[in-house]
């Protein structure tokens, strides 16, 4: 059974464009996590302020160890995050 979180994030106006950049970076890192099996971010078509990332890892703990990585640290919540006006995370398992 695999961990997967998709997020959902807005930037704030003006952000969108450095924050698809930030995006990629943190894509190209973390798939070369060892528990990583899946890392997919979206735009919406509609709204470029819009963004959703598919993060699926072999279990909880690589989830963890995703979270307290170096690139995670410095480009989530050290740049991307406070370029959003929001951000909510949902949390499933595979079937």
């Amino acid at each position: 059974m695999s961990y997967v979180l998709v997020v959902r994030m807005v930037a704030k106006e003006g952000n969108e464009d450095r924050a698809a950049e930030l995006i990629s970076e943190l894509v190209e890192a973390t798939r070369q996590e060892e528990g990583n099996e899946a890392y997919q971010p979206l735009r919406d078509a509609d709204n470029p302020r819009a963004f959703a990332i598919y993060e699926q890892y072999r279990d909880e703990d690589a989830f963890k160890a995703h979270g307290a990585s170096e690139h995670f640290q410095r480009l989530g919540p050290g740049e991307l995050f406070p370029l959003m006006e929001e951000r909510r995370r949902e949390i499933y398992t595979t079937l």
